[in-house]
Parts: C-alpha cells; sequence; structure tokens
C-alpha cells in the first residue's frame, strides 16, 4: 500500500489543525535510522528542544506520531531523526520518503527539554539514547544554550557503533556553523558510548555515571546540584534510571511551570 503523497496534492485536503509540508532531503544511517528535512510553515514557532506531533495520511485518515524537532528553532528547515520500525503503524511508511513528498504537522509544539525548564547553572548534561539524541541537535545549534551554560556535554549511547554516525556528523557541523561554530568548539563535549560493540567508551550511560567512570572520562567531578543541570531523553528504562541517579545527586526534576535542576521528555516516537 502507497501512503505517500506529494505536497501539493495533499494541500487541498490537509487535515485541521495540521500544516502540510514537502520533504527536502532524506538520509539513511543504518536499516533502522534516518533522518530527514521538510520546509517549515512561515508561521510556526517552536523553541528549540520541543517536539511535534508529525505524520501521514493512512486509509484516508492522519495518523501522527511525537517527533523532536531537530533543527534549532532559528532554521529556515524543520529536521527530524526517526528510527525505523517494520511494522510500526507510521514508521514503515515515513521510512520510504523521498524529497517531494508530504508530511503533515500539527501546529502546536511542545515538550519540556527546554532551556526556559532549567534554572542557572555552571554545566548542561544532554544524556540521549537512540533517537532521544534528537531534541539535543536543537539544543546545541540555540545560541541561547551556550548563553547560558559555560559548559555542555552531550551524551549520546547506542547499540552499535553506526548509530553513532547521526551525533558525530551533528557535532562536527555544529562546531564548523558560522553561527554558533565559535561557542560550540569552546563549549561543547560529545561523549559517545555503545553497549555491544568495541569502542573508546563502551557501557550504559547508567552504568557510566553511576560508577564515576563519565565524570572520570570527562575531567569533571560528580554531579552537584549547585552548578550541574541535566536533560534525559532516550527508552522508557533509560528514562527512570537515569533520573532516578540525578535525583541520589540530589537534583531535582522541574518543568516548564517550575524550573529546576534536570528535566525529562517523555514523549516517544513509535
Amino acid at each position: 500500500m502507497n501512503v505517500l503523497a506529494k505536497a501539493a496534492d495533499l494541500e487541498a485536503d490537509a487535515p485541521a489543525g495540521a500544516f502540510v509540508q514537502e520533504v527536502t532531503s532524506v538520509q539513511h544511517y543504518t536499516d533502522r535510522l534516518f533522518r530527514f528535512r521538510m520546509t517549515r510553515p512561515a508561521s510556526f514557532r517552536f523553541r528549540s528542544g520541543e517536539f511535534v506531533m508529525i505524520g501521514l495520511m493512512i486509509e484516508g485518515k492522519p495518523l501522527y506520531r511525537a517527533y523532536s524537532i531537530a533543527s534549532p528553532s532559528w532554521d529556515e528547515e524543520l529536521e527530524f531523526f526517526s528510527i525505523k520500525v517494520p511494522d510500526g503503524p507510521l514508521t514503515q511508511h515515513l521510512q520510504k520518503i523521498q524529497p517531494g513528498d508530504a508530511v503533515l504537522m500539527k501546529k502546536k509544539p511542545t515538550g519540556t527539554l527546554v532551556n526556559d525548564a532549567l534554572i542557572p547553572g555552571k554545566r548542561v548534561y544532554m544524556f540521549s539514547t537512540g533517537t532521544g539524541i534528537a531534541p539535543f541537535a536543537s539544543l546545541i545549534r540555540d545560541p541561547d544554550t551556550y548563553e547560558k551554560f559555560d559548559q555542555v556535554i552531550l551524551t549520546h549511547t547506542c547499540r552499535e557503533v553506526a548509530e553513532l554516525k547521526y551525533g558525530l556528523d551533528l557535532v562536527e557541523e555544529t562546531k564548523n556553523d558560522p553561527l554558533i561554530g565559535e561557542y560550540a568548539r569552546e563549549k561543547l563535549v560529545h561523549y559517545a558510548s555503545v553497549t555491544r560493540e568495541d569502542y573508546p567508551f563502551k557501557g550504559r550511560i547508567t552504568d557510566l555515571i553511576e560508577n564515576g567512570k563519565l565524570f572520570t572520562d570527562l575531567g569533571v567531578p560528580p554531579l552537584d546540584p549547585a552548578i550541574d543541570r541535566g536533560m534525559i531523553c532516550g527508552s522508557m528504562e533509560m528514562l527512570r534510571d537515569t533520573k532516578a541517579l540525578l535525583e541520589k545527586a540530589g537534583l531535582t526534576e522541574g518543568a516548564n511551570n517550575k524550573p529546576a535542576e534536570f528535566v525529562v521528555e517523555r514523549a516517544f516516537v513509535g
């Protein structure tokens, strides 16, 4: 069944409350991961780190899933980083998109992984696994992040080395970006680890926090609620375990309406 349509063809039949946007580029990293970029509505505003509902028309009805926006708030296009689920109601179709195809997007972004949800600090950790790096792809490309923190530590843990490619490319592009490259070269640290293959840094991020290896490798002291802030995005298990470790270190979970020392994103792609 082909559910993909060209943006121009779908425009007239756009579901209520949704934008119809056109895919501009697609890049496949592995048989499980890909990123795509699409046009951005002129009226669409969001804060770096937020997510939005995106989808396709399937059997005559719109089907949406929550996706973090991987591009920063100033970008003229919207970028997304997605898993491929063979039988996933949405991703089995979404992974086949090509430039020119239409993607639906709800009009209201939301999310907790935003700078405003953290109280001021010296260092911010962005803990991610898999496609959980997406909101941080937005935040590390936002000048506001570097204005707020002296050091930005992005951790990205995947099962296999090939799955780190998006993050490695992202950090290199960020450090060479004419707008924020200078800030990133000075303040951004990327800590990539894998769990199933040999790599300089190996292990689950929760184990690396708990046994202190993360901090030894980075050359920084253990978590301190007076200066350290955290953002967490990944699998349900990773969220739960990392949150517990941050709370054990004395950090308090915050929200948009009550900023604190760390925040968790609980919206998922399927």
